[in-house]
């Protein structure tokens, strides 16, 4: 008999493991599952290219982000993270994927920045991993690949290491365009996530409601020749907290 359920962390890891590992990228074995989709880096995969996202750049540019420290989080090959350092920042850098993170520290000794690369779950790495609180907590591609509980945790990993005055910055899959827009409810019925989550303005707005509202847009569409990287199919967010 197995009654060992006591805290919140072994009720979100008992719905995680409701999830089957083939069906969904956000289990035991995710790290594994990803190494996998790494492993060819020669695949037309759009985010695969070492350019940063357009938005970011915008955020840059406008002087809508703080200097400091900063945190990318499900960084993949880095290409955010180089950016990043490129402009100042303390970066680390988090991915569950041995493979991305070997991959982000080529990248970023060919540009010889300095970033602190991190292989893991962000959700579980010590406060001493994670080294306090940051300017800047950037996700590319990392939300929309998270259950529906695992938000909970997400929230929670903002609250304790977004500085105040920080900003957090967002791409996600956007509803009407890619990613699966099944309730919330259904996901678990069908133990997948289908490739990812949509998600409308609104439901972002609601769920990082306890930060304000800086910019919400469709990211833009940005031609390959483009020295950054933009597909309409996702959402850009950039959100503050109070200083």
């Amino acid at each position: 008999m197995d009654r060992t359920m006591r805290t919140m962390e072994d009720v979100l890891q008992l719905l995680d493991g409701l999830f089957a590992p083939q069906a969904d990228r956000w289990t035991a074995d995710a790290g594994s599952w990803w190494d996998g989709f790494y492993a060819d880096r020669a695949k037309p995969v759009p985010f695969f290219v070492a350019k940063p996202d357009e938005n970011l750049v915008s955020y840059l540019d406008r002087g809508l982000v703080p200097g400091g420290r900063a945190l990318d989080l499900g960084c993949g090959p880095g290409r955010n993270a180089v950016h990043l350092a490129s402009h100042g920042f303390e970066v680390d850098a988090v991915d569950l994927s041995p493979g991305a993170i070997a991959w982000a520290q080529e990248r970023a000794q060919e540009a010889d920045a300095t970033v602190r690369f991190l292989c893991g779950d962000a959700f579980v790495l010590s406060d001493t991993e994670l080294r306090g609180t940051y300017d800047l907590i950037y996700d590319s591609g990392c939300f929309h690949h998270l259950p529906p509980h695992r938000r909970v945790s997400y929230l929670a990993l903002l609250d304790r290491h977004l500085a105040p005055g920080g900003r957090f910055g967002i791409t996600c899959f956007a509803d009407g365009a890619m990613g699966s827009e099944l309730p919330d409810a259904e996901l678990y019925r069908r133990g997948g996530l289908d490739g990812g989550l949509a998600y409308t303005a609104q439901s972002l707005r609601r769920i990082f409601s306890d930060l304000g509202e800086i910019e919400l847009r469709r990211m833009h569409d940005e031609p390959p020749d483009s020295p950054r990287f933009g597909e309409p199919f996702l959402w850009a967010g950039l959100f503050g907290r109070d200083g």
